[in-house]
């Protein structure tokens, strides 16, 4: 059994070489969407207050003589801890990876570092497939642990991104976070204010922990691209109603966000978007059956990290460190 720390995770995974095993997780057998084909997917979440342990588990089935996978996630989300006298990340945990033939663990892998690198790799092969290709503002809405690794992903994957604009509450984080992004090479800028952010950005990624919309679907420009992160449990949201109106909806799983997630359930709940507005998720978008319908086109992706993206993660993770080490 390999025991991988959250430092040669950093090592081992480029934000590229995240994307395309995301990618490449997603190409399932001929029949997308059949029985078999997609992912098992299954959480666990407990709550206390506003502590929260998540376990997450995905089994993906063997395909053309393949063994298939199986992953399972535990992780706790203290949102206090980064505030400590001394402080703590707020998302710690641990990844067990399983052989898909024999069901050995074969690898433990930090589960925090999987965490960022899944939720951020998520989101950035989601603006691949969906945002214009000429965008050049990045509005980054939050500045707490995932934001950096979000806009380096989307960096990654839209080059053509030459100014970042910072949305945060308080200023003095949003500082922080510019300056350990001095090495971008892009213009970086703090927003006086989150609506003065939305209004600015062609690519616009959420990531808070907030319960009542933040976004004003109003501010969004044509042709913007909003990708939602923060949202996991039932009773959070980030966008408001207009941001579903006016945008055409796709989630990286149907199984994972519809009723699990309030940034979608609420809206359901409400009669303000239907099932049917779900245009698709990452299956389709990657099949290439669904994708941006025009230039102006506004377009709202919901990342809902799912274990299925944990375990996509997990086998790039384990594979890199057996090639580097020639096993």
């Amino acid at each position: 059994m390999i025991v991988i720390d959250a430092d040669t995770v950093q090592d081992l995974l480029d934000w590229r070489t995240e994307v395309e095993a995301l990618r490449e997780g997603h190409r399932l057998a001929p029949g997308v969407g059949a029985p078999g084909t997609r992912p098992a997917i299954d959480d666990l979440l407990m709550k206390q207050d506003g502590r929260a342990l998540l376990i997450r588990a995905a089994w993906v089935p063997g395909g053309g003589g393949g063994s298939g996978a199986v992953g399972l996630k535990a992780v706790t989300v203290f949102p206090e801890n980064p505030n400590r006298d001394q402080p703590l990340p707020a998302v710690q945990g641990q990844f067990l990876l399983f052989d898909g033939e024999t069901g050995v663990v074969t690898a433990v892998i930090d589960g925090a570092a999987i965490t960022a690198c899944k939720t951020a790799g998520d989101s950035a092969l989601g603006a691949d497939l969906l945002a214009r290709p000429d965008v050049e503002v990045l509005a980054m809405i939050g500045a707490g642990a995932m934001a950096e690794p979000l806009i380096r992903a989307h960096l990654a994957v839209r080059p053509s991104l030459k100014r970042i604009v910072l949305g945060n509450r308080t200023r003095e984080r949003a500082e922080d976070l510019a300056a350990r992004l001095s090495d971008t090479g892009c213009d970086i800028e703090i927003a006086e204010d989150i609506d003065a952010a939305v209004a600015a950005g062609d690519v616009i990624s959420v990531a808070t922990m907030s319960r009542q919309p933040i976004i004003r679907g109003a501010l969004l420009k044509p042709g913007a691209h909003l990708d939602l992160v923060g949202a996991y449990t039932p009773d959070m949201r980030e966008a408001d109603d207009a941001a579903f109106q006016r945008g055409r909806l796709f989630v990286d799983a149907r199984e994972t966000t519809l009723h699990e997630i309030g940034e979608l359930m609420i809206p359901l709940a409400s009669g303000v978007i239907t099932e049917a507005d779900v245009q698709g998720d990452l299956f389709d978008l990657v099949s290439g059956s669904l994708g941006r319908g025009s230039p102006d086109e506004i377009t709202v992706y919901k990342n809902g990290g799912g274990a299925h993206l944990d375990l996509m993660t997990a086998g790039a993770i384990h594979h890199a460190w057996l090639q580097r080490h020639r096993l």
